[in-house]
């Protein structure tokens, strides 16, 4: 199972109540029975995957691309699992919703020691796919998925906010939604590929301080602000020190900074608060990238100077390679393929039940059935 990155097109549509009525219920009984067959682990790991989060999606009812995919998926499964007895509980949501992860976190019953490491996990995931990868899409949905063990999933998405047939600074056509996936035991470092997958249908321009190949960037990085950020200050107000740079500032990889058309940087582009946030961090002398990063204020801007410089001065050069069979069960809620079937829906619902309910009496004759149904789709 991989974690990775879906990009998605946006088009208007809404859910309609009786659909999304039956999604938190099927939701729920797919990940039921998944549970009941292999753990939590196993579902935590499958909704890390984007392959079968957008399956998922589409089982219960989605079109492929259809808008509120990633929101409106990740409710059903939170108002489904949180009631059910399953041993994963669901925080976090879109907007407003994503910001109370934290608190959902602490109202669980695990140990003061998980909800730690779980609210920090939570935190710096947004962190980094805000701030570590910069590709132009602002995170704006965070769902956390956990189990009692402490094991966990993140779902999260932002968008590009981009005006329609109009290409954004990284060279995104167009609005778009990208859904950023991360799972526990997937993750060795937090500021280090912890997307090991990609699944989209559009690339961009981007700066990725996570790739390998920015290792030497980010530990430049480090080295700026624990030396003293007195001196980086000077690359962004002497006109003369930049002279030897002019080509590489005008080159297309540079664009993508959105760096101004003038030749030069003005004092004014690293700003009061920006050499504050730095100074802060020169006080507190982070030990590695990761606790650079997860500092207060350390947000895109200040974390994109600090690569430039790194490049600039020490010719540490970031990575700009963007991190990138779906099949439909009931229809599409915007008709695409084909209008959902409420009898046809309804029915699968049923047997999903029967099939729990029967499986916990010990008669499993349903999951053997759907098992060899399974094995006929891959013949």
């Amino acid at each position: 199972m991989k974690t990775g990155v879906a990009n998605l097109p946006l088009h208007p549509g809404r859910c309609p109540p009786w659909l999304f009525k039956r999604m938190k219920v099927l939701s729920g009984k797919i990940s039921e029975l998944i549970i009941n067959e292999y753990g939590t682990k196993e579902l935590l790991r499958r909704l890390s995957d984007p392959y079968f989060f957008q399956s998922l999606a589409c089982v219960i009812g989605f079109d492929w691309h259809s808008s509120g995919t990633t929101t409106t998926t990740c409710g059903a499964l939170k108002e489904s699992l949180n009631k059910l007895n399953t041993g994963i509980q669901v925080a976090g949501g879109k907007g407003a919703c994503s910001r109370k992860t934290p608190y959902e976190i602490m109202q669980s019953e695990l140990s003061t020691k998980k909800i730690k490491n779980l609210v920090y996990a939570s935190k710096i995931a947004a962190k980094v796919d805000n701030s570590v990868l910069q590709d132009g899409f602002q995170l704006y949905h965070h769902s956390f998925f956990f189990d009692a063990k402490g094991n966990y999933a993140v779902v999260q998405q932002g968008m590009n906010n981009q005006p329609r047939h109009q290409p954004d600074m990284f060279g995104c056509q167009g609005q778009f939604a990208r859904r950023y996936h991360w799972m526990s035991d997937k993750i060795t470092d937090f500021v280090e590929e912890p997307h090991n997958a990609v699944c989209c249908n559009t690339k961009t321009k981007a700066l990725n301080l996570t790739a390998k190949k920015s290792r030497q960037t980010r530990k430049i990085s480090l080295d700026l602000v624990k030396d003293n950020p007195v001196h980086i200050y000077k690359h962004f107000t002497n006109q003369s020190s930049l002279t030897e740079f002019l080509p590489r500032l005008n080159s297309s990889k540079f664009k993508n900074l959105n760096m101004t058309a003038r030749h030069w940087i003005r004092n004014m582009d690293l700003t009061k608060r920006d050499k504050e946030v730095l100074e802060k961090a020169y006080q507190i002398q982070p030990r590695n990238y990761e606790e650079l990063v997860s500092l207060r204020g350390m947000g895109p801007k200040r974390i994109r100077a600090l690569a430039l410089v790194s490049d600039l001065v020490y010719g540490s050069e970031a990575s700009w390679k963007d991190p990138v069979k779906y099949a439909f069960a009931h229809g599409g809620k915007d008709g695409t393929p084909r209008p959902v079937g409420r009898k046809e829906y309804d029915n699968t619902i049923k047997f999903m039940k029967d099939a729990i309910y029967q499986a916990r009496l010990g008669e499993t004759d349903r999951v053997q059935a759907m098992r060899r149904l399974q094995n006929l789709a891959e013949t």
